[in-house]
């Protein structure tokens, strides 16, 4: 009897680990792989609100504005040898500042045509805008969530800096995973030539943001799964769940910082900017955008929203 039933226990654990194994690689293929990512069009978090529905035209002015711009194409190779690629357009007249401008996730760069025509047109700057790596035409078979595009940005910026000069000044500005990208670079040894930092709508950290979605999209609790879907990526990507906290770098920030959120935002909850903009030790600013919901801020009120980013970054950049 006793034999059977440590059989019958050795049985459950091994099931057990089967599951776990499996879901760990199937959640490291939905969340990390470079691969389709057609759940997030189904996501109801997601969805458009009709203020947004609104801004449609808008938006298609900012893309044929994108498509009739004639970017330079620039390349370098990540510290880990990957390829990247970037679009960089100088400014309409000669000018010493450049903002840095980072996408979502699943994103690329040609998606923030709105912000790059912000920062143009309206606002006197020279535009580089990267295609993260496991994203448009960068290499890479992964998503590194910010955490190795910290490094990668840390390059761009010497990049800047060969090409416009030593007495640049630059701004980060991201959005979604780009907002989470801005803010882990905040954390590395900035020159001084970084100015200020606008970071929208970002996550506290990669475990944060996965805990939650994997409790939104599949009702599970976040442990084992999360911790070893962690474990897969550090072994796959190089890096863990745990490490990549944008909370962590922000408290080491010395960057001015503008944090910017929905406070409709169900898929990076607005709770989370709180807790970045409280735990930030520079000078600082807070802009809730009403019913936005997650990376709708700058399209419900792009007049206002402009008018914050300029605000804030016209302190640091003269």
């Amino acid at each position: 009897m006793k034999k059977k039933m440590m059989i019958g226990i050795s049985s459950v654990i091994v099931l057990l680990i089967i599951v776990v194994t499996v879901g760990s690689f199937y959640f490291y293929h939905v969340a990390i792989a470079r691969a389709s990512k057609d759940f997030l069009n189904e996501s109801p978090d997601l969805q458009s609100s009709p203020e947004v529905e609104q801004s449609k035209d808008t938006s298609k002015a900012d893309q044929e504005w994108w498509d009739t711009q004639s970017f330079d194409r620039w390349e370098m190779n990540s510290d880990d040898g990957i390829q990247l690629k970037a679009y960089y357009l100088a400014a309409p007249e000669h000018s010493d500042k450049t903002v840095i401008i980072a996408h979502g996730y699943a994103g690329n760069a040609t998606q923030m045509s709105g912000y790059a025509r912000m920062y143009y047109e309206r606002l006197g700057y020279n535009i580089l805008l990267p295609d993260a790596r496991g994203h448009g035409e960068s290499e890479g078979d992964y998503i590194g969530f910010g955490w190795p595009e910290r490094k990668d940005y840390l390059k761009w910026i010497q990049n800047v800096l060969k090409a416009n000069g030593e007495d640049t000044q630059i701004i980060l500005h991201g959005v979604s995973m780009g907002g989470a990208t801005v803010m882990m670079t905040s954390g590395e040894d900035l020159p001084a030539n970084v100015k200020a930092i606008v970071e929208d709508c970002g996550y506290t950290s990669v475990r944060d943001e996965l805990t939650f979605q994997l409790k939104r999209m599949y009702h599970l609790p976040a442990f084992p799964i999360v911790n070893t879907t962690s474990m897969l990526t550090k072994i796959r990507a190089g890096y863990s769940f745990g490490e990549a906290s944008a909370l962590e770098q922000v408290k080491k920030s010395k960057t001015p910082t503008l944090f910017i959120h929905g406070d409709n935002d169900t898929f990076v909850p607005t709770e989370m900017v709180h807790t970045v903009y409280e735990n930030s030790p520079v000078e600082k600013e807070l802009y809730i955008v009403p019913n936005a919901g997650h990376g709708e801020a700058f399209r419900m009120d792009p007049v206002k929203y402009e008018s914050v980013v300029s605000e804030f970054i016209g302190r640091f950049v003269k």
